[in-house]
């Protein structure tokens, strides 16, 4: 089998993980594994791990442009003759789809776009993928996509990634001991500064909490993107009225640490994930996971783990009374979200289509 995966780029981020992860993987079943994309710098993750990437612009969005593109695509396909198309994102599906001929085109839906036509490409393809059971059927509804021709496949972890087996112990202790965490109550969250993680809504129920919880500390994990210096400067201003225990750690390699270390991972994002890769990596660590009702959650976490979006009091409560049982939530992720069944299940689509 020779698939092709495309996405705009391969830098930092859920869907490029997910696309290099799929290429190890395809290159140790013996599957030839090409990713065509604009480039960046897990590009050369690609090559080390067996696979080819080809760069070419299936990222801009010019539509002027798009005729060129296409016959580029177009020539590429001859030359490599694909046994499988699998498009990531709406412009280099809308290319694919021009460009494929015969060859069957697998596309996979990972986040809740807005409707319209330029959207409406991701249902196209001769499969859909969606990344979980409420982005379904956000398609169905929107699209009326029939559900003969959708896939829900979870988003896999790598559980050999996520080890509690394997945390770095000595980074761990020095973590603690920099940030004094010794003994607290350790409330996390992960992701880039953004307001669209909901943090300000963090920071309250934190500081609610620890009216009631004196050992109360929490951690934001994530960088400042480039821009959003005065969002930033605003969440530490707010952080200082409120006395709330927030340490801002910035962004670091050391994830899977830092779930280990927590009490409890929090997700306060103020829209629906598509998934909620967080979650499912802090419980691979053992570490219980809260996040709003709605979105990729609900596939995730039981009702007493979840909490109405954008309300304080109820993330609060639900900080306070959430299941903070750590017993089994690994081999939940080894059942329901590894990566391991995610290629499985991706390579019976591909198989069901040729």
């Amino acid at each position: 089998m020779r698939v092709v995966q495309l996405l705009p780029a391969l830098v930092e981020g859920g869907v490029e993980r997910g696309v290099v992860e799929s290429n190890r993987e395809y290159v140790k079943r013996g599957i030839e594994s090409f990713v065509i994309s604009s480039g960046g710098e897990l590009a050369k993750v690609i090559e080390k791990d067996g696979g080819v990437h080809i760069p070419l612009d299936v990222k801009s969005k010019n539509i002027l442009t798009f005729p060129t593109r296409i016959k580029q695509l177009q020539k590429l396909f001859k030359k490599i003759n694909p046994s499988i198309l699998h498009a990531r994102s709406r412009v280099p599906a809308w290319l694919s789809y021009f460009a494929k001929g015969d060859i069957p085109l697998v596309t996979t839906v990972h986040g809740f776009n807005s409707v319209n036509f330029y959207s409406s490409i991701m249902t196209k393809g001769d499969k859909v993928i969606c990344v979980s059971n409420p982005l379904k059927n956000y398609i169905q509804l929107h699209y009326n996509t029939p559900s003969s021709k959708i896939e829900v496949i979870h988003r896999g972890v790598d559980l050999k990634s996520f080890d509690p087996k394997k945390v770095d112990k000595e980074f761990i202790e020095k973590f603690k001991a920099h940030y004094n965490l010794e003994g607290k109550f350790i409330l996390t969250s992960v992701g880039r500064i953004t307001s669209l993680k909901g943090y300000e809504l963090f920071l309250h129920a934190v500081a609610k909490v620890k009216k009631i919880k004196p050992n109360t500390v929490g951690l934001i994990v994530g960088g400042v993107q480039k821009g959003k210096e005065g969002y930033f400067k605003k969440l530490q201003r707010l952080n200082k009225r409120l006395n709330s225990p927030i340490i801002f750690v910035g962004s670091t390699s050391k994830v899977a640490e830092i779930y280990s270390l927590s009490d409890l991972v929090v997700n306060s994002s103020l829209k629906p994930e598509s998934f909620g890769r967080s979650l499912v990596e802090a419980m691979a660590m053992e570490t219980p996971a809260i996040a709003p009702a709605f979105g990729g959650a609900l596939d995730i976490l039981s009702k007493e783990n979840l909490f109405i979006p954008k309300d304080v009091e109820s993330l609060t409560q639900t900080i306070l009374n959430a299941k903070k049982e750590t017993k089994g939530l690994r081999e939940e992720v080894k059942n329901r979200f590894s990566l391991e069944q995610m290629i499985t299940k991706t390579l019976q689509v591909y198989r069901e289509l040729l």
